[in-house]
């Protein structure tokens, strides 16, 4: 700082000042300039603004709030006792490979079988013998030792219906596959269905999937296949999709994946009133956790039954499979959660039902747990 310069400002004097002369006037005080509107800070570059960060927290609540509390009551669903008495009605299915149809089992393989089931619930077999074309028809090369396994089942396990497993994918969904809008189509199954019937089969057994809620060219299909199999004193059973876990949840699912994956309770009662036996594949259910998945299979099986006829046997899906992939968890998905979740419904809407039991998908897949766990939870 030059010394000529006080830390004021002000210029040094050389020589006291003249006593006698006026004093100098005082310094002004320094004038600031009027304040002025301080402008927001800009948000760093990268982050957005506050205002879009709480609306997005506030959406992302409201769209949350819905499914925890779904949640939560598929928890408080799984919680209670089963009543007594509501195991096994010896009603029970169990779905085979197409291996059992194509020449790789032999006679050594049904007695393997029998010996796994004699004492259980299981009264039909759903055996893959398809799958169908795309236009409906089905190759007799498809089944070509249907007659053998269906008379070695009758020796090992007398009482035990063979049933035809036939299933394709629809377009429902994709360009290609069946279209059931078209009359050729639905007339090809049909005669597919009459040559099952032909081999020995005692029931064809339908699943095809994708299938949309409310299809009416699917119900117009099972108005004729029932027609066919009373006169040929056969069953006609179906697989069919889950029930709408809120309601119109179909809907909302469909139009935000293009996969409506669920049915309405109303379309799975038409359905339901159309077969003699329907099997809910009470699986691949998005759940995360044992009780969750529980609790999903309880509120499945009341749903079933408030709109399937007495006259119906109604079948829940048991997970006899363990894969990891969206839509499953092997460690969620179990055959005892899923048991105690059929109980715990089976008791809250319809303890003393007589037309029900239980599913299991699918043989190859089984474990020793999954056979125990059936045995202890639901026949024993």
């Amino acid at each position: 700082m030059d010394d000529d310069i006080r830390p004021t400002g002000e210029r040094r004097r050389s020589a006291p000042p003249d006593a006698d002369a006026p004093p100098p006037p005082a310094p002004e005080a320094p004038t600031s300039p009027p304040p002025t509107a301080e402008a927001p800070a800009p948000p760093p570059p990268g982050r957005p603004p506050r205002r879009l960060l709480r609306w997005s927290a506030a959406l992302l609540a409201l769209l949350l709030l819905p499914l925890l509390t779904a949640e939560a009551a598929l928890r408080v669903n799984y919680s209670g006792d089963p009543a007594a008495g509501t195991r096994t009605r010896h009603r029970d299915a169990l779905w085979l490979g197409h291996a059992w149809v194509d020449g790789r089992k032999r006679d050594q393989d049904v007695e393997v079988l029998a010996r796994r089931l004699r004492g259980t619930g299981v009264r039909d077999l759903y055996v893959h013998s398809g799958p169908l074309e795309h236009d409906g028809s089905l190759p007799d090369s498809a089944y070509h030792e249907a007659r053998w396994l269906i008379a070695a089942v009758h020796r090992e396990l007398p009482g035990v219906r063979v049933q035809a497993w036939l299933g394709d994918e629809l377009a429902t969904e994709s360009p290609d596959g069946m279209r059931l809008e078209r009359s050729a189509t639905r007339a090809a199954i049909l005669g597919s269905a009459r040559r099952i019937l032909d081999a020995g089969f005692e029931g064809v057994h339908f699943d095809l999937e994708p299938l949309h809620s409310g299809d009416r060219d699917y119900l117009a299909l099972l108005d004729r296949l029932r027609a066919l199999t009373r006169q040929r004193h056969a069953l006609l059973s179906v697989a069919a999709h889950q029930i709408d876990p809120l309601p119109a949840f179909h809907s909302f699912w469909g139009a935000t994946t293009g996969h409506p994956k669920w049915w309405s309770q109303a379309f799975f009662g038409q359905v339901a009133r159309r077969v003699d036996q329907i099997a809910v594949m009470s699986y691949d259910t998005m759940q995360p956790l044992e009780s969750l998945y529980g609790g999903y299979v309880a509120q499945q099986t009341s749903l079933a039954l408030e709109v399937t006829p007495d006259s119906t046997d109604l079948l829940m899906g048991l997970p006899f499979y363990h894969e990891n992939r969206f839509g499953h968890r092997a460690h969620a998905e179990t055959v005892p959660a899923a048991v105690r979740g059929v109980r715990l419904g089976l008791s809250r809407t319809d303890a003393g039902r007589a037309r029900f039991g239980v599913a299991l998908y699918v043989d190859f897949a089984a474990t020793e747990a999954d056979w125990r766990a059936y045995r202890r939870d639901w026949v024993d």
